[in-house]
């Protein structure tokens, strides 16, 4: 990925937090790479590189900065867009594609060849694969030596390394000395009781946090969901339970606190909470776009840093979406919550409006749903989809394009147009992802001429493009149309 060495140069030289995330400085004298908000003195322009993404920087042998920390700077999306096959690439690294396969495995799913994946990664991130997930498990590690107590081999589990002799030597052949005396304790570890972990969730601003609550809490589901000033959810990961609880804190970021029992699952409960809230959105990127439509740009004004909301688990979703066809938001949630207390695992310790988690596709396959007071049909859409999940788990990976995502969606039972579109909006994380057969879509863009068709409303969206979801979003929120 090309960068312009004499902009850059001078962004770093004013400290500019707009590039923070989207460029990071190696330092030849030192081999040090840094953000472009570094305390440090700006070295001189000769003796510095720029790279797009902190593991071109670490590929091409350089080492994290001790003072800016690349591990806190914001995981943008700046490379959506120029790649959908990265973007795809890096969805799965991120849930742990390289955890226990090669990069062959990661590109026969990604329907491409070894070569052109190695090819597209180098172009467009300036670094293989596998240092991707490389980095992503060094800075991972070295954010919990800061930001927990956690002793150094749970770390080492934590973020992803096999073995903490692998940990150590990586730490050792990086910064010349053992993980354990990067750990600083004024002030930088955030509190957590025993049992638990707290992280640092961090994103680009603006963030509005109070749209994102309003949204989660008119879908949460009795029993699995909890939202007040904060989100809490249990979770359930390779049949071990847990539960997540996200607020708000200083220095644009969210703070996560994870109690589960299985420390390895870390890197998973932390991608999937970023897709949740959307953490590596650019607003400023997708309101420059955006507000060129005369009726988007005073919503984006109003609410600039308005998130498209994520989803933890696809066949979660896919049930609370096909139980809300053609019912209202709160009616579903009901079906859902009796859904929950009838066939969902119960916690052994439950918490306050925490007490199930949801039930696995096995189990909804089995039952008999006609129990729960639901249309017939329904019940038995419900069933099936279960069972065709089971017969594809892999259906709602990131792998496929979002036109092959939405067909392989629609084929499941009970999956139309705008459930398929939905679900790409939601879990796939797809910005393009459109259902515009959407009453609320259509209701906000009613003008004097009436009504728009799903048609017209996808015809007005093409210039929405690459971030129709976001438009959706800003839409739904607005006075005129009610959110799904």
């Amino acid at each position: 990925m090309d960068l312009d060495h004499d902009a850059c140069y001078r962004a770093i030289s004013a400290r500019d937090a707009r590039f923070d995330g989207r460029l990071f400085t190696g330092v030849k004298t030192t081999g040090i790479y840094c953000r472009p908000v570094c305390p440090a003195r700006t070295p001189m322009s000769k003796n510095v590189r720029f790279f797009a993404t902190a593991a071109a920087a670490q590929e091409a042998g350089f080492r994290p900065c001790l003072r800016c920390r690349p591990e806190t700077a914001p995981d943008l999306a700046a490379w959506r867009g120029s790649s959908n096959t990265v973007s795809r690439g890096l969805s799965l690294i991120e849930h742990g594609a390289l955890d226990d396969a090669d990069v062959d495995a990661l590109a026969e799913r990604l329907g491409v060849g070894e070569r052109q994946l190695r090819r597209l990664f180098k172009q467009h991130l300036g670094a293989s694969p596998i240092a991707v997930a490389q980095t992503r498990r060094v800075l991972l590690a070295k954010q919990l030596i800061h930001e927990t107590q956690l002793p150094m081999a749970e770390v080492a589990m934590a973020s992803g390394f096999g073995s903490i002799r692998r940990f150590n030597e990586t730490f050792a052949q990086l910064f010349g000395r053992p993980p354990s005396e990067l750990r600083r304790r004024e002030g930088e570890v955030s509190a957590a009781t025993a049992g638990e972990v707290a992280v640092m969730l961090r994103y680009k601003p603006p963030y509005d946090w109070p749209a994102m609550l309003d949204f989660l809490a008119a879908r949460a589901i009795p029993g699995v969901e909890r939202v007040g000033e904060t989100y809490a959810r249990t979770i359930e990961i390779n049949g071990a339970v847990g539960i997540v609880e996200v607020g708000p804190t200083d220095g644009h970021a969210l703070r996560a606190v994870i109690r589960f029992p299985v420390l390895g699952a870390l890197p998973t409960i932390i991608a999937r909470l970023r897709r949740v809230f959307d953490l590596a959105a650019e607003p400023d990127i997708i309101a420059s776009h955006l507000m060129n439509d005369e009726t988007l740009a005073p919503l984006i004004g109003e609410r600039p840093g308005l998130r498209a909301p994520g989803a933890w688990d696809g066949f979660e979703l896919s049930i609370r979406a096909v139980l809300g066809q053609q019912i209202t938001v709160r009616a579903a949630i009901g079906l859902a919550g009796k859904l929950v207390a009838t066939y969902g695992t119960p916690l052994t310790n439950p918490e306050e409006g925490l007490t199930h988690v949801f039930p696995q596709p096995q189990v909804i396959a089995k039952a008999d749903l006609s129990t729960l007071g639901m249309p017939g049909k329904r019940a038995a859409a419900l069933s099936s989809l279960a069972r065709a999940i089971l017969d594809d788990p892999g259906i709602f990976s990131a792998g496929r394009s979002l036109d092959d995502a939405v067909t392989a969606l629609k084929a499941l039972p009970g999956i139309g147009e705008w459930t398929a579109q939905y679900i790409a909006m939601r879990l796939l994380r797809e910005p393009d992802a459109f259902p515009a057969a959407d009453i609320g879509l259509m209701r906000a863009l009613e003008n004097g001429h009436g009504r728009p068709s799903a048609a017209e409303v996808m015809e007005r969206a093409e210039t929405w493009r690459p971030w129709r979801a976001y438009a959706a979003q800003h839409l739904w929120t607005s006075p005129a149309g009610q959110g799904r």
